[in-house]
């Protein structure tokens, strides 16, 4: 069975650049319903968004908030799900990343390749230091 959207219009081409996170899920990434955990796609988007928050704090960072999380499409074993992360705004301690997933499949399946979007989340991570007590962030 083909996994591929039957409408066009949510076939999509990846970012430009290099996402900050590519992988691909596993049977032991599904839930009951065969379709990969909601679970495990959010902590690959809270590492993607981490790798991101980290770069710019210079040094440790936790997740303070979820702002958003939205599902727009399921993924499945054997998609190439790519995560690509933008700073979209830094405060005092904290930063804010926006973080978009895409899943890239069909090939495997015998068919073209097609990529659609997936995921769109917002995540606030807190710069701190080794006693986890939040820091500054230097703006540059």
């Amino acid at each position: 069975m083909l996994n591929i959207p039957s409408d066009p219009a949510l076939h999509v081409a990846l970012p430009d650049g290099q996402p900050i996170l590519r992988t691909v899920p596993m049977p032991a990434d599904t839930n009951h319903a065969g379709d990969i955990f909601g679970g495990w796609i959010m902590s690959q988007v809270d590492m993607a968004g981490s790798i991101v928050g980290i770069r710019r704090a210079r040094g440790r960072v936790a997740t303070v908030a979820v702002n958003s999380f939205v599902f727009k499409q399921p993924v499945f074993v054997g998609d190439i799900v790519s995560f690509y992360a933008d700073i979209v705004k830094i405060g005092r301690t904290s930063i804010t990343v926006d973080v978009s997933v895409y899943a890239q499949r069909g090939v495997r399946e015998g068919g073209e390749e097609i990529c659609i979007k997936v995921t769109e989340a917002v995540l606030t991570y807190v710069a701190i230091d080794e006693q986890r007590r939040p820091r500054m962030v230097l703006h540059e």
